[in-house]
């Protein structure tokens, strides 16, 4: 009988210290590591306060110094360890290409005060040409400052009939880059259109050739090209094409006839 005492005691300790232990087990809560993360080393670099437009002067308040991930420096970029001093230094530096705000400050973007803009704008080897033009002979207008072209060459084609005038239309150059529109350089965010009188083109040595004996024996017109052909080699037409087509009006008594190649 004893035993049976002695066995059942050491039975019911057994279950206690079990039940005791999965307790202790499941209030226990899981060690979890702390990891901290790893902060990437950067730089300062001068950026840009506000947008800037082309042809604008810098001022301070337009420069200010924010760190940059060390990892995704340009080379052109401009850090504080190189130029401490690079706001007082940069200001009055004109601004040769638009900058947007939190864009870093490029030296290849800005020109000193003094500098010849239009002649900063221009792609090496190539000139600047003036053309006259009216709303009427540059798309109403549209053309603006990057925008490309064709220049059309209208003059009065010579042995007609005495009071008949015959004007031939040809197109002399493709996809020229239009660089200002008066004085104006920038193509402004939002802007239609600028009217003026006067478009600078960028021409090669044989175009602004093409260019000044065509302006003086005849009228240019200027045709807007799509954004799409941006990418064509601007070029002057090496065959001249054959087919024409004829329009003929009559104006102040007189006949004029006008054909387009």
């Amino acid at each position: 009988m004893l035993r049976i005492f002695i066995l059942v005691g050491a039975l019911g300790a057994g279950i206690l210290a079990a039940w005791l232990a999965l307790s202790l087990q499941s209030g226990a809560s899981p060690s979890v590591a702390s990891v901290q993360p790893v902060k990437a080393p950067t730089v300062q670099v001068l950026v840009a306060t506000a947008e800037l437009a082309q042809g604008g002067k810098l001022v301070k308040a337009h420069l200010r110094w924010q760190p940059w991930p060390e990892e995704a420096i340009n080379p052109g970029f401009i850090t504080q360890s190189a130029k401490p001093n690079a706001v007082e230094e940069l200001d009055g530096a004109i601004v040769r290409t638009r900058i947007v705000s939190g864009e870093p400050i490029r030296e290849d973007k800005l020109l000193q005060d003094g500098s010849n803009l239009l002649a900063a704008s221009l792609s090496p080897g190539m000139r600047a040409v003036a053309i006259r033009v009216s709303p009427e002979s540059s798309a109403g207008g549209f053309i603006l400052p990057n925008s490309r072209v064709d220049v059309i060459h209208i003059a009065n084609q010579q042995g007609q009939p005495e009071g008949q005038i015959k004007l031939v239309g040809e197109t002399i150059l493709r996809n020229i880059r239009v660089l200002a529109i008066d004085q104006k350089v920038d193509d402004a965010k939002g802007e239609a259109s600028v009217i003026g009188k006067t478009a600078t083109l960028e021409l090669d040595a044989d175009q602004a050739e093409i260019i000044a004996g065509a302006q003086a024996s005849g009228i240019l017109s200027l045709s807007l090209r799509s954004l799409e052909d941006g990418d064509e080699v601007p070029a002057s037409p090496t065959v001249k094409s054959q087919a024409t087509s004829t329009i003929r009006f009559f104006r102040a008594g007189r006949s004029e006839t006008v054909t387009i190649r």
